[in-house]
């Protein structure tokens, strides 16, 4: 096992701190100064445009769709970048989506989606979070076939960019034909007739979509039926989560790390005192636990989809560790910050929301800790 990286995922990292380099975190207002509205009517599409120019948009696309055909290690090497300056755009959602689409769908949807995708003029996100955020988002819809398509009913909460994508990839459960349930994706268009999106707030202050489906009908090129499609778009968005994660939580140990060097008190720098240093050391840890995991999430799902090794465990592990480290970075960073930490002018407030939004993303390590649980009793009986 070799997690050195590549000459091009080193490339795509480079290229994405070039990009991002300029997008200042503070430039947005914090989520406690917007009155229950969102900080932006918009994604940032000056940076998606920058991000399209850089061809960061189709790192993990074929060459016949305008793409790099790197994987998710170069991938969660561009989130951990974005996660540094929480950049407002659905770079995970419309990535993953892609792949997706790339590894399972149809030729017809392939040649209709990925390449407009890679080049940044279409916008595609994923309803992940289910009923409640909490079940299994394919458990909050169903599909069943009519005729030449497929008809979608039910409720889908807090879709990431449901009002700015142009497409969104929505799980459902349909039946086999044989008593058994299976998992599929439909690719619902903006405008759909029988989907109506109701405005949510998310803890970022980012808009986020109610999508209700009522008797909504897909044509069947737009539904993915194969065999693993949802797990692996549900393992690849987890682990996308853990990198704007660990991002996020190097950004706001160096923010920490700048003030207690500065920050003085009786005479002497806080970052002297054995208390803060300690505090400090253990956060650095903590990001170090959350990175060697997340690589190791990453490299399985990269190891080949359809047929790769199982990545469940590997990305469980993983987000226990980014939902515990980076609520106890931020926590211990508003901590030593003082009054600063709860000023909501001051750009940590902003990284603490997004923090704690990306903690519970997809569930938090509770929920993760109980499937591998799960996983490990299976395999002691099998």
């Amino acid at each position: 096992m070799d997690f050195t990286f590549s000459e091009e995922q080193q490339a795509a990292a480079e290229a994405a701190r070039g990009v991002l380099a300029g997008v200042a975190p503070d430039g947005v207002p914090s989520p406690a100064l917007t009155q229950g509205r969102p900080v932006a009517d918009d994604l940032d599409r000056a940076l998606w445009g920058r991000l399209a120019d850089a061809d960061l948009l189709s790192l993990l696309l074929d060459e016949e769709y305008g793409g790099a055909g790197l994987d998710a290690v170069a991938l969660c090497l561009l989130l951990r970048e974005a996660g540094k300056s929480l950049a407002r755009v659905p770079l995970l959602e419309s990535s993953a989506a892609a792949a997706t689409v790339q590894a399972y769908g149809s030729p017809e949807l392939r040649s209709a989606l990925l390449a407009r995708a890679g080049r940044g003029e279409v916008v595609l996100t994923v309803a992940a979070n289910g009923r409640t955020g909490h079940d299994a988002a394919e458990l909050a819809v169903t599909a069943r076939q009519d005729g030449d398509g497929w008809v979608l009913d039910g409720v889908q909460t807090a879709v990431p960019w449901a009002y700015e994508a142009d497409f969104v990839l929505v799980p459902a459960r349909a039946g086999d034909g044989t008593g058994q349930d299976v998992s599929v994706l439909a690719v619902v268009a903006r405008g759909q007739e029988g989907a109506v999106l109701a405005e949510q707030i998310s803890t970022t202050g980012e808009r986020l979509g109610e999508l209700r489906l009522e008797s909504a009908r897909i044509a069947a090129r737009d539904v993915i039926t194969a065999d693993g499609a949802v797990e692996w778009l549900r393992a690849l968005l987890t682990t996308g989560t853990c990198a704007l994660a660990l991002g996020l939580g190097e950004r706001v140990l160096s923010m920490t790390s700048d003030y207690a060097s500065k920050r003085e008190q009786f005479g002497y720098p806080i970052a002297t005192f054995q208390a803060v240093a300690v505090q400090a050391a253990d956060r650095y840890i903590d990001l170090r636990a959350m990175e060697v995991t997340l690589w190791q999430a990453a490299w399985r799902i990269s190891s080949g989809a359809p047929g790769a090794l199982p990545a469940a465990g590997d990305v469980a592990v993983a987000k226990i560790w980014a939902s515990e480290g980076v609520r106890r970075i931020v926590q211990t960073a508003q901590h030593l910050h003082g009054g600063f930490g709860a000023d909501v002018d001051y750009p940590l407030h902003r990284y603490h929301a997004w923090a704690k939004h990306l903690e519970l993303s997809l569930g938090p390590a509770a929920a993760h800790e109980e499937a591998l649980g799960d996983l490990l009793a299976a395999h002691a009986l099998s």
